[in-house]
């Protein structure tokens, strides 16, 4: 098990520069942070894995967390990777069932983890709240809608793009994207399902035709202003 400390005082800024977490109700916006501990993961240590038991919800802190679990030939196959300050686990909230994917800290990582019963408990008391965890639910299936849509319809090239543009505005957390992710070929590449030496090579086109920056364990994305030829990142998917 983690070790977990409290929620520390002054989190309630950072935490709202999530959009979901900044448009819920401030009475949720409060009692999270009253219900919430933090845990601390050291690199590669796992918050939960698949199939385990739904303990709460989640925000990541510092760090980050790699989302994902072995395809069937044995794989890492990456669904996410989240950073600062998003949240996550509201399916097995809402569900009660098993958690869906792993989810381990990608170098030194903490996460706020509100616990489940007593989420739960509060929530009997304030029903109308439930409307706030349907929000963040939803913002992930549109996300799903539009990762499926280009799967199935853009080059890998255009596809990485777009994977890069979602992970720096944090999966629709945020609305100014971040200009620098520290994302490695690797973890790209699991992500897509693709070999490393094709993401390489795609990221290199990317470079070449000016969309992008590569440095020495991350990837600058040039603000719209120093990339006017590029395509609009996908927005959400229909719903």
């Amino acid at each position: 098990m983690p070790a977990s400390t409290p929620a520390p005082p002054g989190l309630h800024t950072a935490l709202a520069s999530d959009e979901w977490f900044s448009a819920c109700d401030p009475a949720l916006q409060a009692e999270l942070l009253r219900l919430a501990r933090m845990r601390h993961l050291v690199p590669g240590e796992p918050l939960f894995a698949r199939g385990g038991e739904a303990d709460g919800l989640c925000a990541v802190v510092a760090g980050a967390l790699r989302i994902g679990a072995l395809n069937a030939e044995g794989h890492n196959a990456l669904l996410a990777y989240l950073e600062p300050y998003q949240w996550f686990g509201e399916i097995s909230l809402i569900d009660g069932r098993p958690r869906t994917h792993d989810a381990v800290a990608d170098g030194p990582t903490q996460v706020l983890v509100v616990p489940r019963e007593a989420l739960l408990a509060w929530l009997d008391t304030h029903p109308a709240m439930w409307r706030e965890l349907a929000r963040l639910a939803c913002r992930k299936l549109r996300v799903l809608f539009i990762a499926v849509e280009e799967l199935a319809q853009l080059p890998l090239e255009e596809r990485v793009w777009r994977r890069l543009q979602l992970v720096a505005r944090g999966y629709g957390s945020r609305d100014a994207p971040r200009r620098r992710i520290r994302l490695s070929q690797e973890l790209l590449a699991q992500m897509l399902g693709v070999s490393r030496q094709s993401i390489n090579k795609a990221l290199k086109a990317l470079e070449a035709g000016g969309r992008l920056r590569l440095h020495y364990g991350e990837i600058e994305l040039p603000a719209p202003s120093e990339n006017p030829g590029s395509p609009a990142p996908a927005g959400p998917a229909a719903g």
